[in-house]
């Protein structure tokens, strides 16, 4: 596992939790030489995943479309930013880089970079790890929505497995490479 795409917020959420997790989860990067693939921002979760990892020599690669450079701000000191057109090019750029995906806490965005992601995986287009960060039991209520999904009948059980999740940033890096 040489790259991780990271789906983070572009806020830092209201439970100082949520940084802390995620700056020890960039220190985890960064001591197992794992590479950030993220979108570019320096605010929020992002910037703080991004620094976390900066701080220990790793390396971070940013993406982040043309328009988006005047909206968010760009990471002045990623090791590598690559500028695309459009978010679906920016999606496609990270799936490119990456051997997995953890989702942090987020909002809408980051619901709709994870669910297309396990989607992909589900009809057979990657088969990379994907995992929730499940800081201060953010996702809790998400996997339960999934679980009440299976029981409706409308996720097949075994596409259950698909989405790994941990509260522990070392656990969830060793998941990843299993």
């Amino acid at each position: 596992m040489k790259r991780i795409c990271v789906f983070a917020g572009s806020s830092a959420g209201n439970d100082p939790a949520f940084t802390e997790r995620t700056k020890e989860l960039g220190k985890v990067f960064a001591d197992n030489q794992i590479e950030l693939v993220y979108g570019g921002a320096k605010s929020g979760l992002m910037g703080v995943m991004a620094d976390a990892i900066l701080e220990k020599g790793g390396r971070v690669t940013g993406i982040m479309p043309s328009h988006l450079f005047q909206k968010e701000i760009a990471h002045p000191d990623v090791t590598e930013m690559i500028e695309v057109e459009t978010m679906h090019e920016r999606k496609a750029k990270m799936s490119e880089l990456a051997d997995g995906y953890i989702a942090l806490p987020g909002g809408f965005g980051t619901f709709e970079e994870l669910f297309e992601t396990v989607s992909w995986a589900q009809i057979g287009l990657h088969e990379k790890p994907l995992a929730l960060f499940n800081i201060a039991g953010y996702y809790t209520p998400l996997m339960d929505m999934i679980d009440h999904a299976i029981q409706a009948g409308f996720v097949a059980e075994n596409n259950r497995q698909l989405i790994l999740e941990s509260y522990d940033p070392e656990e969830l890096v060793k998941m990843m490479k299993l």
